[in-house]
Formats: C-alpha cells, sequence, structure tokens
C-alpha cells in the first residue's frame, strides 16, 4: 500500500506563477462588460437593457421558492444549529425530498434544472434562515461533484454520478491541504496510476462537507510517467472507500453547522474512469467551476443584507434616546441609509451577473469575481454597522437576549458567519490579483513580452511593433467620451429622477482607470505584478463603477416593470454617491499611500527589529506547529465521518 508523502514539492515563485498561469482560461472568446470598463471602454450595451429570464424559468423558480421558503420557516431550527454546531439529520432528509440538492442539475439527471438566478434566490432564502445550511448547499452544488461534471464530465459520469446528486448524495470539493491555500503548485497529494486505476495518498484541509459527504471531488497530482502527461487532476471519489479517514471535524468562529474537516486518503484506489477530464487538467476545471460556482457567495451576502437592513430599520424605528427613535439621528441614520443602498447594489450585481451566467453570451469571469469580492466585503461592512446600530444588543448573544425576555436576534453570529466569506473561494488578496490578471490580459497580450526576462531581443523587438500598434489605437480613446456630454444617457432621467450623471462618471472613471493602469505598467514594467497594493485599489475601483452600473440597470428595469421604480431609483442614487466618494478615495490612494513604508516596515517585524513592542503580554497559545505534520500518524486516528440517514 502507498504511503502519505513524506515531501512537498520545492517550488520558486515563478514556478508557482507559471503553475496559476496555465490554469487559467487564456482566450476570451465572448465579450466581457468588466474587462472593457478595465480597459476605459464602458459598454453599456452588453448590460443594458437589463437581461431577464424566461417566463417558464420563472414560473419553476417561483414555484420551488415558494416549497423552499415553507420548509425554512417550519423545518430549519437557526438557533438549534447555532447550540448543537450541527444541522439535525431531520433537516438534511428534508432539503434531500425537497430536491434541494438538485437545484442545478438537469431535470434528465432527477434534478430541478433552476437557473443561475434562481440557484442564488434559493441560496439567500436558505442562507437567511440558517447559514450553515446555505453553506451546505452551496459547497455541494457550486463547487461539489454536479458543476464540474456538468461542465467536464463524461455522458456515463454524468448518468452515474448526478442523479445521486440530485436526490441522496452530498459532495464535497477537496483542494487545500496544511500547507497548501491559494498556491497549488505546492500540492502533495498524489494519484500514482496503477493498472486501471490511481492510488491516492495525501491529506486535505478545511474540506466543507467532507465530513458528511458521500462523493467528493479531489485534486490531486499524477507524477510524470510513460503513458501518462501527469500534473494536477481532478477525480470523483467515493467517500465510503477503503482508505479515507476523516480525522477531524474542525470548528469555526462562525458557521458553526459547517460539516468542514481534514480527510487523509491512504492507498485509496480511484477507478481512471472516475477521472475528470484528461491528465493536468485540474486546475483548469476548478476555475471554470469557481467562474459561475463563486456566485452563490454574493448571494448568501445579498440575503445577509436584507435581514441586515429588516433588523436595522425595526429595531431603530422603536428604540428612543434623547427624545427620538436613533433613526433620526444622524449618526445611526447614515448606517442605514448605507446598509439599504449596498443592499440594492449587491442584489444589483448577484441579478445581473447570474442571469448573464445563464444566457451565456458574455464572459464573466471577472463579473463573478467582482461580485464574490465586493459581496463579501461589503457585507461583512453592513453586519458590523448592525451591530453597532444594536449597541450592546448587537454583541450580546441571541439565546441570552432570549433569556432575559427580549427578541432573540443573532446579530453578533451573522457577524461571525460572514467573516469567512472574505477568505472563501479566494481570499480577498487573491481575488485582488486573480482579478487585476485578468484586467491587465490585453496589455500582457500585446506586450507581456517586453518584460519577460527569458524572451529573447526578437521576442521584445517583435512585441515592441504590436504593442505600439494597440497603444497607437488605444489611447486616444481614452481622452474623450460620451461622460463629458451632459446629455448622454438620457433613458435614465425620467421626470425628477436622474441616474444619467452617475453613469456619465462611471464612463469617465472608466478611461481615468485605464490611463492610470497604463501609466503604472509603463512606470515598472515588470516590477508590477509586486504593486500589490495598488493592483488592489484599481480592482476595488473597478469594482464600484461595476456595482454602480448594475445598480442603475437594474432601477430602470424595475422602473420599466413599474415596480417600485421610484424607490429603486432612490436607493441606485444614493448608493452611487457613497461609491463615488470611496472611488474618488481609491485613486487618491493610488499616488499617495504609505506601501513603500509598510514594506519596510514589515521587513523590520520579521527581522525581529520591534520584538521588544511585544512585551508585557502572556500568549495563550500552546507550543504545536504552525503547520500541521500530515505524515502518517503512529496511531491511527479515529474516523469521524458521519452518514445521514436519507
Amino acid at each position: 500500500m502507498s504511503a502519505t508523502p513524506t515531501t512537498r514539492p520545492v517550488v520558486t515563485e515563478r514556478e508557482a506563477r507559471q503553475v496559476a498561469e496555465a490554469a487559467r482560461e487564456q482566450h476570451w472568446r465572448k465579450p466581457s462588460f468588466a474587462k472593457e470598463l478595465f480597459l476605459g471602454r464602458f459598454r453599456l450595451d452588453l448590460i443594458h437593457p437589463h437581461p431577464l429570464p424566461a417566463d417558464e424559468d420563472v414560473r419553476r423558480g417561483e414555484e420551488f421558492l415558494a416549497k423552499l421558503r415553507a420548509f425554512c420557516e417550519t423545518e430549519i431550527d437557526s438557533a438549534r444549529i447555532e447550540r448543537e454546531a450541527r444541522i439535525p439529520d431531520e433537516t438534511v432528509a428534508g432539503l434531500k425530498e425537497l430536491g434541494a440538492l438538485g437545484m442545478k442539475i438537469d431535470p434528465r439527471y432527477g434534478g430541478l434544472g433552476l437557473t443561475q438566478v434562481y440557484y442564488n434566490k434559493a441560496l439567500a432564502l436558505a442562507g437567511s434562515a440558517s447559514p450553515a445550511v446555505g453553506a451546505l448547499l452551496s459547497a455541494h452544488q457550486s463547487i461539489g461533484v454536479p458543476q464540474p461534471l456538468k461542465m467536464f464530465g463524461t455522458p456515463e459520469q454524468k448518468e452515474r454520478f448526478l442523479p445521486r446528486c440530485a436526490r441522496t448524495d452530498i459532495s464535497a470539493f477537496l483542494l487545500t491541504e496544511p500547507d497548501v491555500g491559494s498556491d497549488p503548485a505546492r500540492l502533495a497529494t498524489t494519484a500514482v496510476p496503477d493498472g486501471d486505476d490511481y492510488v491516492l495518498d495525501g491529506v486535505k484541509l478545511w474540506t466543507t462537507n467532507g465530513v458528511v459527504a458521500d462523493l467528493l471531488v479531489v485534486m490531486a497530482r499524477v507524477p510524470k510517467s510513460e503513458g501518462h502527461k501527469g500534473g494536477i487532476t481532478a477525480f470523483v471519489v467515493e467517500a465510503s472507500s477503503p482508505g479515507i479517514t476523516v480525522e477531524n471535524r474542525n470548528a469555526f468562529m462562525g458557521l458553526r453547522g459547517l460539516e468542514n474537516g481534514v480527510t487523509r486518503f491512504q492507498g485509496v484506489r480511484v477507478p481512471a474512469a472516475n477521472r475528470i477530464g484528461p491528465e493536468g487538467a485540474g486546475l483548469k476545471i476548478a476555475l471554470t467551476t469557481l467562474n459561475t460556482g463563486r456566485l452563490s457567495l454574493p448571494a448568501m451576502c445579498a440575503g445577509a443584507g436584507k435581514w441586515c437592513l429588516k433588523i436595522a430599520r425595526e429595531w431603530a424605528g422603536v428604540r428612543e434616546q434623547w427624545g427620538k427613535p436613533v433613526a433620526h439621528h444622524e449618526a445611526v441614520g447614515s448606517k442605514i441609509a448605507f446598509i439599504a443602498a449596498t443592499t440594492f447594489a449587491l442584489e444589483a450585481v448577484l441579478d445581473l451577473s447570474s442571469q448573464m451566467a445563464d444566457e451565456d453570451r458574455n464572459d464573466i469571469r471577472i463579473e463573478a469575481a467582482l461580485a464574490k469580492l465586493y459581496g463579501s466585503e461589503m457585507a461583512w461592512l453592513m453586519a458590523d454597522e448592525l451591530v453597532q446600530i444594536r449597541g450592546g444588543r448587537g454583541f450580546e448573544t441571541a439565546e441570552s437576549l432570549k433569556a432575559r425576555g427580549e427578541r432573540a436576534v443573532p446579530a453578533e453570529q451573522i457577524l461571525r458567519d460572514l467573516r469567512i466569506n472574505r477568505i472563501f473561494e479566494g481570499s480577498t488578496e487573491i481575488m485582488h490579483l486573480l482579478i487585476a490578471r485578468e484586467a491587465v490580459d490585453a496589455h500582457l497580450s500585446v506586450a507581456g513580452d517586453l518584460i519577460d526576462p527569458d524572451k529573447s531581443l526578437q521576442d521584445k523587438a517583435k512585441a515592441g511593433a504590436q504593442a505600439g500598434v494597440f497603444y497607437a489605437k488605444w489611447l486616444p480613446k481614452l481622452i474623450a467620451g460620451p461622460g463629458q456630454l451632459p446629455r448622454s444617457y438620457a433613458e435614465f432621467r425620467h421626470g425628477g429622477a436622474d441616474l444619467s450623471p452617475h453613469l456619465r462618471y462611471v464612463e469617465r472613471t472608466a478611461r481615468k482607470l485605464a490611463r492610470s493602469t497604463f501609466y503604472a505598467m509603463s512606470r515598472w514594467q515588470g516590477r508590477m505584478e509586486t504593486k500589490q497594493g495598488f493592483l488592489g485599489r484599481i480592482v476595488d475601483i473597478g469594482a464600484e463603477l461595476f456595482a454602480m452600473s448594475a445598480a442603475c440597470v437594474r432601477a430602470e428595469l424595475l422602473r420599466s416593470q413599474g415596480d417600485h421604480g421610484r424607490e429603486a431609483y432612490q436607493l441606485a442614487d444614493a448608493f452611487c454617491h457613497q461609491a463615488r466618494l470611496r472611488v474618488d478615495a481609491l485613486f487618491t490612494r493610488l499616488w499617495n499611500n504609505t506601501d513603500d513604508l509598510d514594506r519596510k516596515l514589515v521587513k523590520g517585524v520579521l527581522s525581529g527589529a520591534y520584538e521588544w513592542l511585544e512585551h508585557g503580554v502572556i500568549d495563550p497559545s500552546d507550543d504545536g506547529p504552525w503547520i500541521a505534520d500530515t505524515h502518517t500518524p503512529d496511531t491511527p486516528r479515529p474516523d469521524v465521518r458521519r452518514t445521514i440517514p436519507d
């Protein structure tokens, strides 16, 4: 039997970047609103008029939402899940019976076949009842077995596994390892070919759903050998296979019902027929799956915003201080305005991105990433503001509030539950870099060889000629545009309601953003990738502009449908004014910041120059290793995998 690897791949920074670059989709075969935005081109025509779902999709979606709402209201006990740190078996069984495991699976395989729009609405609804339930459903369908099989599976694999995933079997996605996060080049889990099988050895960490899963998507490294291309490869693995041990059920700050653990593979045999795609395609499959899979997080963030708004409105209207409700005090009122406007924008970003995913006319890899980045950051801020509005009651647990006779409002819980979204499926810092790479793709395509130290003088000369042609056409278009014409975007002006100034601002600012990016590339060239603070601000500006565009387009859609149009315009107008202040501040910080000073300070911290500053406190941590040893333990650990009965 194979043993768990004792050594991890040793890779340089450049090699790690090459692995990540090889995994990303190289070509743009469809238009992208966000990609154009970063290039200074405001392609409003790609998102306006707002795309709409087909009538039949709406009918089926609304029908399921009604059933799911009834289930959530009567069968999900959020307080019990928080108290027991576990979703009851009967709740999971009820979700299976409802068909919630198969929301995105085609009806031919026993699923409901919901669109991305209605799948996200369902996640927002379930996540509001219990974030742990939302995470269970999302991990199973957004990144678990159903999505990669839908996109890359063979007909035989779909016939074998999708009916199980639609009704009975929970799935999980296993990529992360104790020493591997967003740097997959260090992946140590191996899948060694052996006849018609592969033999898996390794340890996976933070396996959401892994403690209760029936099926796993596992990323493992296939060694290169005769007849085997090798590389990181994806497999469907039966969780009950001999040699698999769930060694720990992890506990977290929030999402206490999350079935997340540590899974060890020791000589686990997996049929070659269970390999998804060719050898070496695992990372590409994972990244492509995440292009739409990431939309599940902003779905639950938008739902959290709606709940925060409801609680803030009800509480701030009845809580009186100094002779009037606290909502009428400007310091509190501004927080409520921020929550209301931002919730409207998050839902606008989510619905627009989801509908574009359903139509498949646009490449939404950047839009989905922006939605995840923006949604997770803004939802956390909204929850934090809700806790502040609630005051001491915001810090008090719902159970304690109930025990002393007050409404059991879990404000502190939502703050804890939402915090992970800034880390899940790509941390904010990694999302900044991922989006920045896509945003500058056009530049690297024409001028990348100029700054590549490995390219020959001939290659650099050719790249210089290509860059000259590209920039001669592109740069002049960044000087002027519709954003400077006072009558542009007049279709967003109706009586006293007028969003056209905001769209003109977006158009002007997109050009400014593109000019800033070009200047930075000219200034730093090959060192551009090290300027992570600058790149993060560039991406944050793009995220705000995307959110402003989505908010305006959604407001106009609601107005045209006679569905709260006046109020929608008010919300969009308030959000855009708030966003413009943030954008202006970000532009200032592009060139006026402490990045260089911080870099020097960090070197001093790591060298121990300021260690004296840490004196005078006690560190309650134990003396265990920072990163767990993945070697096979001398004493096997008990298997804590739990099977949920159907």
